[in-house]
């Protein structure tokens, strides 16, 4: 998958909301990984691959890949701030594995990225979270499609006052 697009879409975004909330001198980074393990546990939630106890089935697949993109937009976000945006990978691969312990470490990749900042812990939490896209049965145009319209989702709210 091919990145570039993304990170200047989330470049735009990211700067648009560091004006219009005047963040200019804040160190966001420690934010935004708490944003994407927030985000990382609504991903898991929706799934409801974790919850043994409840027959209730999970949300529809758009709410799922809805709450993936999420994710997707910190994990850009993240990398732009450590100047990282010109890495381009292609990740998805076909791989098969269990939802619950692809989620244990993602927590643990986040984690690790955020102590390190550094691109080899960025590169792996990238494959990490597309490896569950992969186990969740999203294609890269599905999420590319899906990126898109959730960022001027962001881009509408933001001009709302969100």
């Amino acid at each position: 998958m091919d990145l570039r697009q993304l990170f200047t879409m989330q470049t735009k975004l990211d700067q648009h909301i560091v004006n219009q909330h005047h963040l200019e001198d804040e160190d966001l980074f420690d934010r935004k990984i708490l944003a994407l393990l927030v985000e990382l546990g609504e991903l898991a939630n929706e799934t409801r691959a974790f919850k043994f106890w409840s027959l209730k089935p999970p949300a529809s697949r758009e709410t799922i890949l809805e709450e993936f993109v999420d994710g997707v937009h910190f994990i850009l976000s993240l990398g732009i701030d450590l100047g990282f945006e010109s890495e381009v990978l292609d990740f998805l691969e076909e791989k098969k594995g269990n939802t619950v312990e692809q989620f244990l470490v993602l927590y643990q990749q986040i984690t690790a990225f955020q102590s390190s900042k550094s691109i080899e812990d960025y590169k792996k939490l990238i494959q990490d979270y597309f490896t569950l896209a992969v186990i969740l049965g999203f294609s890269e145009e599905q999420i590319v499609q899906a990126y898109i319209s959730k960022n001027e989702v962001n881009f509408e709210r933001q001009e709302q006052g969100y």
